[in-house]
């Protein structure tokens, strides 16, 4: 079982598609990542699953890759909480996931921008520009340099985890160029087929950040650390303030356009409209 932990998941997956399975009953989304060199070690470690739940995953892991045979498992690390996880978020990873949170709301409003949209209408070309602005502006200048630029400085580059927050972030950026070049052909396919890719991208990775990345950062980060994220991300709050109001302030008069109420719909209903990306 230590060699196994010691492989990368995709090749333990290729070998036992069963174990993908096994995952996914337990939120751990290893079949549609687009990296997947984590170490089965890793994924235990990132997800911080209980005793419990770590104990039975990793028992039902051994019974497919090792069928019929007795397989010594790991222990779980005995400062792992017993009971079901609870998300507290330290003060700078709380700010990014508010964030998330405007995001969320100009994601859940995609299905009806497109489904009123008209290319031919410069009143709607003009919207979905304004939406292009608070994509390329409040999600990535603002938000994902927060990320890239300040938050995953502090870890290890080369982290596979990390490498696939990038990519997500260039997978999103390459839909959003997808969108304007399409706007500009007025091809009203392309707008739809790119914003929505942005968005099943967007959904799927604030899902990761907010349940898997952050809380497995906010483990590793020391005291000192995590007070000198606080500082920068003011420092960038103070620089962007009257932007962000500018953003925050479109995506409330998008709303009140749509007539959507602004339930948290997050990436489940987003899923609906455009299944997940892979």
């Amino acid at each position: 079982m230590e060699k196994s932990l010691r492989t990368p998941i995709k090749e333990i997956i290729a070998g036992h598609p069963a174990v993908g399975d096994i995952l996914e009953e337990y939120g751990i989304g290893c079949v549609p990542c687009s990296v997947g060199t984590c170490l089965l070690a890793d994924i235990v470690e990132i997800h911080n699953l209980s005793p419990k739940d770590e104990g039975e995953l990793m028992a039902r892991i051994a019974a497919v890759v090792f069928p019929g045979q007795a397989v010594a498992l790991p222990q779980p690390r005995k400062d792992r909480a017993a009971g079901p996880r609870m998300i507290a978020y330290s003060p700078p990873m709380k700010a990014l996931v508010e964030e998330h949170g405007n995001i969320k709301r100009f994601l859940a409003l995609v299905p009806a921008i497109l489904e009123r949209f008209d290319p031919a209408s410069e009143a709607d070309r003009r919207q979905m520009l304004d939406g292009v602005d608070f994509i390329r502006s409040y999600a990535d200048r603002f938000h994902h340099a927060k990320e890239e630029d300040i938050l995953f400085a502090c870890f290890d580059p080369g982290l596979d985890i990390l490498k696939a927050m990038h990519e997500d972030h260039d997978r999103g950026r390459a839909h959003v160029r997808g969108v304007v070049e399409a706007l500009e052909r007025r091809d009203r396919e392309g707008i739809a087929a790119h914003l929505a890719g942005y968005a099943g991208v967007l959904s799927e990775h604030i899902k990761k950040e907010d349940e898997i990345l952050y809380p497995w950062m906010d483990r590793n980060l020391s005291v000192r650390q995590v007070g000198e994220l606080f500082e920068r991300f003011l420092a960038v709050d103070e620089r962007f303030a009257e932007e962000r109001k500018k953003y925050e302030s479109f995506v409330g008069r998008l709303e009140e356009a749509y007539a959507e109420p602004i339930p948290d719909r997050i990436c489940s209903t987003l899923e609906e409209h455009f299944g997940k990306e892979s």
